[in-house]
């Protein structure tokens, strides 16, 4: 039995959750989101508690299973708190500025890079080398983030780049006189 699948979602009383044969869509204080859901999975609320099922034992259910309640849950989590990711900026002269709800990046080409957020995405610059992406869909937080990141990836000499907060850049040795 999945350990995920089984667990049930917990669902606040700021939340409403409307179930449609292949679709889940969700409302909270933060928005709306919506999810199409396979099928065959039964999904029932009941007592502020989402459940989901699945009809057999065969792999391909087993697998789904899983996913549904994680993507529920996500939805749940991100229309009650939202998701961000914080991103960080290191090298000499590199910086991040809003412009309007744009996101500028000056990180060493001869331009800035000017991004537009999705919608329902939005971002924060705390300070200039830092950069947070904010939103109620987890995929489109994390998809935006990492198209920020690919703007200046963080290289391994120097380690000049952006990169994930939490990201660890292996450095490698330069050349050296012999």
């Amino acid at each position: 039995m999945s350990r995920i699948g089984k667990q049930p979602i917990e669902i606040p009383s700021t939340v409403n959750v409307a179930i449609s044969p292949g679709r889940v869509q969700v409302n909270g204080p933060l928005g709306e989101l919506s999810q199409a859901v396979p099928r065959r999975m039964k999904i029932e609320l009941a007592d502020g508690q989402l459940t989901v099922a699945r009809p057999t034992e065969r792999g391909e259910d087993r697998a789904l299973h899983g996913l549904t309640r994680s993507l529920l849950a996500n939805m749940v989590e991100g229309v009650t708190k939202g998701f961000e990711k914080h991103l960080e900026i290191q090298g000499v002269g590199y910086r991040a500025s809003l412009r309007g709800t744009d996101l500028e990046l000056a990180v060493g080409f001869s331009h800035t890079v000017v991004m537009k957020p999705r919608p329902g995405i939005t971002f924060d610059v705390p300070a200039p080398t830092q950069v947070i992406v904010k939103g109620t869909d987890k995929q489109q937080v994390g998809q935006t983030a990492a198209e920020v990141r690919a703007v200046r990836p963080p290289e391994p000499y120097k380690g000049k780049g952006i990169r994930y907060r939490d990201e660890v850049v292996r450095r490698k040795v330069g050349k050296r006189a012999a």
